[in-house]
């Protein structure tokens, strides 16, 4: 299986919506996000992985504050508030939402 993410940003691009699912396997969804000018998310019941695909900005995760690039992974357990700001009008990111509702245990 293989995603094209160039092809994945076309077609979110005729979508009236920040995400598109791509791909679901088990507990694992793979989507594309690519918020307009404000991250409006609120906190998800699963365990969640961001895989920075383009743009530059700051995440805030749990009240913490880091920048963020290109490559970078991001992990965010279920239950966390966080979310994207000030980021670079090309921003997108791979999410990986995995696990039990709730999050997996330690």
């Amino acid at each position: 299986m293989k995603i094209d993410s160039k092809r994945a940003l076309e077609q979110l691009r005729q979508i009236e919506s920040p995400f598109l699912k791509l791909f679901e396997h088990g507990t694992l969804e793979v989507e594309l996000y690519k918020p307009e000018k404000i991250d409006l998310q609120q906190p998800h019941t699963r365990d969640e992985v961001y895989i920075i695909l383009a743009g530059k900005g700051e995440f805030l995760n749990d009240g913490q504050r880091t920048t963020f690039k290109p490559g970078d992974f991001l992990f965010v357990p279920a239950g966390i508030e966080h979310r994207f700001e000030n980021f670079t009008d090309d921003f997108s990111t791979w999410v990986l939402f995995y696990g039990p509702e709730g999050g997996e245990k330690s």
